[in-house]
């Protein structure tokens, strides 16, 4: 009951369809964080939360004074501040090799997923996008054959940002050849398996798979 009432403080604003949201959950789960997050609407935005982030922005965490918005610097905030497990590699290099995996995906990934999901570009730019997102998918598939987690024998941040995306999948409308894509298919099962991935999931997130 001590650690609930030490930590209560913490409020997460998370969008239950936002896969940068859920990153976060993600990170707050594996650390058995307790905190209190507030489903919002993001075409409804509280009030509340134009006077704590400029931005307007989900995610968006409060951890008494301090205001952070920005998934990336959040779950590192999350990570120094809760330090077991450690999410990120304890030396330099490997630390800065994680770092730029996670822009990697940002660049790669991201604005594909970001693009495919909000459905706002002409169907042309869509489908390209699905597509480029499909091709980079299964070329890089091969190596999750060497270990069990992103470039890593350990779950890290990369991981938490990997996951949510290959999670929606099916609601991008993309499909991994079983053959090609096996190893990738694999580390899918093993991080959806993942008792601190599926606390991560919101309500809609649960009804993007059967």
């Amino acid at each position: 009951m001590g650690v609930v009432a030490k930590h209560s403080s913490m409020v997460f604003y998370s969008d239950g369809n936002d896969h940068y949201s859920q990153r976060v959950r993600l990170v707050l789960a594996e650390k058995g964080v307790a905190v209190d997050i507030i489903d919002v609407d993001p075409n409804n935005m509280p009030e509340d939360l134009a006077g704590l982030n400029p931005y307007n922005s989900l995610p968006t965490l409060v951890d008494r004074d301090l205001v952070l918005y920005e998934s990336t610097v959040i779950m590192e905030y999350l990570d120094e501040r809760f330090p077991h497990p450690p999410l990120l590699p304890v030396y330099p290099v490997a630390r800065a090799q994680s770092r730029l995996f996670v822009y990697r995906i940002q660049r790669d990934w991201c604005v594909s997923v970001d693009l495919i999901i909000a459905g706002k570009a002409k169907d042309s730019v869509i489908d390209k996008a699905r597509k480029e997102l499909r091709e980079s998918l299964i070329s890089i598939s091969p190596i999750f054959s060497e270990k069990p987690y992103f470039m890593s024998d350990e779950f890290t941040l990369v991981d938490c940002c990997v996951a949510p995306i290959l999670w929606r999948l099916p609601v991008m409308g993309i499909e991994l050849p079983a053959k090609q894509s096996k190893p990738m298919l694999d580390y899918m099962d093993r991080m959806f398996d993942r008792d601190s991935f599926q606390a991560s999931l919101s309500e809609a997130e649960l009804d993007m798979r059967d």
